[in-house]
């Protein structure tokens, strides 16, 4: 092994736990928002979690600056960051938003059979129905998220892709939730919203990705009691 190549891996190993650790902090917050442990307009004290999570200020405040992306923060001036009052209507918004968005790109990919995109389609299914079957859950938020890109460019429409790419931001905790008792359905959908696709069926596209999305809003509604 090279001097270059030995120096290189202790970094990437830093990398890596610093990821893991935003990573944990964000998922532990957000769950705790979810559950209703952290309550509208209570104050997020960046030493405070820092101390409760064992880590430092630095990934808290990564954490943080996530949640506030994606709806469940607020942060003011002299305030500092608070559980946001309206986060579950927010995203049940985002959530219903999403719906009408991924419909028309399903449809529009469908006229196209997939254009150029049709052989990574095919591709990202395979890979996440292999991760599933292996139980290797760690993958499988960023393929469900590949897919959606990929139907989303797929569509042709620029202007749907982005929009897409901004809503997918927001929510893509999303497809953390529940996942393992979810994998052989979350890649039946996709299965299934593919071949419609491959095959040129717009109408059926459509209404099964409708329905696919359907239960990501329906799951996190009932996680809120909100039916």
């Amino acid at each position: 092994m090279s001097t270059s190549s030995r120096a290189a891996t202790p970094s990437s190993s830093t990398d890596e736990a610093d990821v893991s650790r935003r990573r944990s902090v964000v998922d532990r917050l957000r769950s705790a928002i979810i559950s209703g442990e952290l309550t509208p307009g209570e104050r997020l004290i960046e030493d405070a979690i820092a101390e409760q999570f064992g880590v430092s200020r630095v990934p808290v405040r990564e954490a943080l600056r996530q949640l506030e992306s994606e709806g469940f923060v607020t942060s003011e001036r002299y305030r500092g960051a608070t559980v946001s009052s309206t986060s579950t209507r927010d995203t049940v918004e985002l959530m219903q938003v999403r719906r009408g968005l991924e419909m028309l790109a399903a449809r529009q990919a469908a006229e196209q059979r997939g254009g150029p995109f049709a052989d990574a389609l095919a591709s990202v299914v395979e890979r996440g129905r292999e991760a599933g079957r292996l139980h290797q859950v760690d993958r499988l938020p960023p393929l469900i998220m590949e897919f959606h890109e990929l139907v989303a460019k797929a569509s042709g429409n620029h202007q749907l892709q982005q929009m897409l790419q901004r809503v997918l931001q927001r929510i893509a905790w999303g497809f953390e939730l529940d996942i393992e008792d979810r994998i052989d359905s979350y890649w039946a959908d996709h299965s299934a919203i593919a071949t419609a696709i491959l095959s040129g069926s717009p109408i059926q596209a459509g209404y099964l990705m409708d329905e696919h999305i359907l239960k990501d809003e329906v799951l996190y509604r009932r996680k809120m009691g909100d039916i």
